[in-house]
């Protein structure tokens, strides 16, 4: 059912003596909060999902729109109603829109917090690549660590890296896998970090990432599950260290 109509809901209210007209109004907050109150409950049993407007509800009560407001912003907190700019104040709980949150997670996370997710996964990935992994899959993954090893500014690094690294996830063959891959590594793409990442790098650095690229892959290409999931997680570790580094602390703790 959609929103219910002003006409019925003053009815409802005055059947359940909402409004009391001959009662002195008292023009705060706390009353907008009792008989909003009394209205959602009304609504809920007739089966209504949204609610009037601020205005009509701030005309019904006899109150202003602040005090509306300010009650509603109760009850949501309270989980009875939740509101959507531009559609409107539905009751009940919010509906979960996993969509939303996912693109919420760079403001709510922190590159520390990828580390360890990447470290419980990544590995695994590398292991199950190493045992599935076909030599058109190698000969792939070693052409994208190529490209990681001659990109020579920021942007590309980062390109090459992620698609070096979601190739192994690709060749896991493991889809739900994959697309717990993809969530992280969107959050790992926040712009803000991967200044952070690239201002941690240093020549001696990337020589060693790349040396540590080709252990991974060459573990995949001998069949060497211990060996491939091994060299990941020292990889991973390895990045993980450059974070918690005194010097790049400032840095990690602003984002």
């Amino acid at each position: 059912m959609g929103p219910i109509s002003f006409g019925s809901i003053k009815k409802q209210s005055d059947r359940a003596g909402v409004l009391q007209k001959k009662r002195p109004i008292r023009r705060n907050s706390s009353l907008a909060l009792e008989r909003l109150r009394s209205i959602v409950d009304g609504l809920e049993k007739d089966g209504a999902h949204q609610l009037p407007t601020e205005r009509e509800l701030a005309e019904l009560i006899g109150v202003g729109r602040r005090a509306v407001r300010r009650a509603l912003e109760v009850l949501e907190a309270e989980g009875r109603i939740w509101r959507r700019q531009g559609a409107g104040t539905f009751i009940g709980a919010e509906p979960h829109h996993p969509e939303r949150h996912l693109k919420k997670l760079p403001e709510m996370t922190n590159m520390l917090e990828v580390m360890e997710v990447r470290l419980r996964i990544e590995p695994a990935l590398a292991q199950l690549a190493a045992l599935r992994a076909t030599p058109a899959d190698v000969d792939w993954m070693r052409a994208l660590a190529a490209k990681v090893a001659a990109a020579d500014d920021t942007d590309g690094r980062e390109l090459w890296d992620s698609a070096l690294h979601r190739a192994i996830a690709a060749v896991a063959g493991n889809t739900l896998f994959l697309a717990l891959f993809d969530v992280v590594d969107r959050v790992r793409q926040d712009e803000t970090w991967r200044h952070v990442r690239e201002a941690l790098r240093t020549q001696e650095s990337v020589a060693h990432y790349t040396s540590q690229h080709d252990e991974v892959l060459d573990a995949i290409e001998r069949r060497d599950p211990q060996a491939a999931e091994r060299a990941m997680r020292e990889h991973l570790m390895d990045l993980q260290q450059r974070l918690l580094l005194p010097t790049s602390g400032a840095l990690a703790d602003a984002e």
